[in-house]
């Protein structure tokens, strides 16, 4: 296990190496700048060539990128061009409440997933089946930022309620936190429940055809131990695969919803450093987004190994 962990970890190093510089290259190829976007097109060319220095802007690219990836090797991520301030202990704040609405909205999504996952399976091709499958569809398709925008417009016009404006930490307010983020985590977590049900469904199903199923039934055990001791514990790895994938999409993917929702996420940092083209925050929050999203695909894989015993890793 040991060296398998090794192993995995030293593969990591070209993934985020050719993430980093895919974010650099990206990042410098959108039009403007952050020179004329802070100084204006009316500021005089030593004004800007002054700031352009100061920022290294003038470097090559390769001198730029070099000198932005030795930094975070030894854990500088820089400074905000905008702000002056460590990028860092921001991201590290902001991801705090990135991570509980990810984990708030992946739970929900359990909550509602397997159980309908599960009914579908038993009940296949019934009404029931059809319903959940449905729901599962409509979930999938329907974008976040849609249904957050119609979510807020019905509970504002029909029962006058507002989500709280100003964001609170759980340390400060438990129940105002909640308050925040309960609202975007239901939103998100039906939009993600929809792949884990499907997934839920048809390898609950694909297990249930197996020998070990009937011969197990032909033994005289009771449907829901069959169900959820056998069936459910063999369909776990596919569930977990996409679970832990999605978990690594939304920690980087709520953009749009924190955007609605006015909440300081690593979501929100990336759509005002885009805008802001301050290249060292967009780039470094995207690199630290891609590094949880690759440690959260280990994880998952270690995992594999708890749920099923066949799993060994060498």
């Amino acid at each position: 296990m040991r060296s398998y962990i090794i192993r995995r970890i030293l593969l990591l190093i070209p993934v985020l190496f050719g993430i980093s510089l895919g974010i650099f290259l990206l990042m410098h190829m959108i039009p403007g700048d952050v020179v004329t976007s802070m100084l204006g097109f009316d500021a005089t060319k030593e004004a800007a060539e002054q700031l352009t220095k100061q920022f290294g802007l003038d470097l090559p690219w390769y001198q730029q990128y070099w000198n932005w990836m030795s930094g975070v090797l030894r854990g500088d991520f820089g400074y905000s061009l905008r702000t002056g301030k460590a990028i860092l202990p921001d991201i590290l704040n902001r991801f705090k409440l990135t991570f509980q609405l990810t984990m708030m909205a992946a739970v929900i999504s359990w909550i509602i997933a397997v159980p309908l996952g599960i009914i579908a399976a038993i009940k296949r091709n019934t009404i029931i089946d059809g319903i959940a499958r449905f729901l599962a569809l409509m979930w999938v398709s329907v974008p976040n930022f849609a249904l957050a925008t119609l979510a807020l417009l019905f509970l504002s016009l029909k029962f006058n309620y507002f989500p709280p404006i100003e964001y609170v930490s759980f340390g400060q307010d438990p129940v105002e936190n909640l308050k925040t983020l309960i609202l975007p985590a239901l939103i998100l977590g039906a939009i993600m429940s929809g792949s884990v049900m499907r997934m839920t469904r048809s390898s609950i199903l694909e297990v249930l055809r197996m020998d070990f199923i009937k011969t197990i039934r032909a033994k005289g055990a009771k449907e829901r131990v069959v169900i959820f001791k056998h069936a459910l514990k063999n369909s776990l790895i596919p569930i977990m695969t996409i679970v832990g994938m999605q978990i690594g999409y939304l920690l980087g993917g709520t953009v749009i919803t924190e955007k609605i929702f006015s909440l300081p996420g690593l979501g929100q940092m990336v759509l005002t450093g885009i805008n802001q083209r301050d290249y060292p925050v967009v780039q470094g929050t995207i690199l630290f987004i891609a590094t949880v999203f690759v440690l959260i695909n280990l994880l998952v894989d270690l995992l594999y190994a708890k749920v099923d015993p066949r799993i060994t890793y060498k």
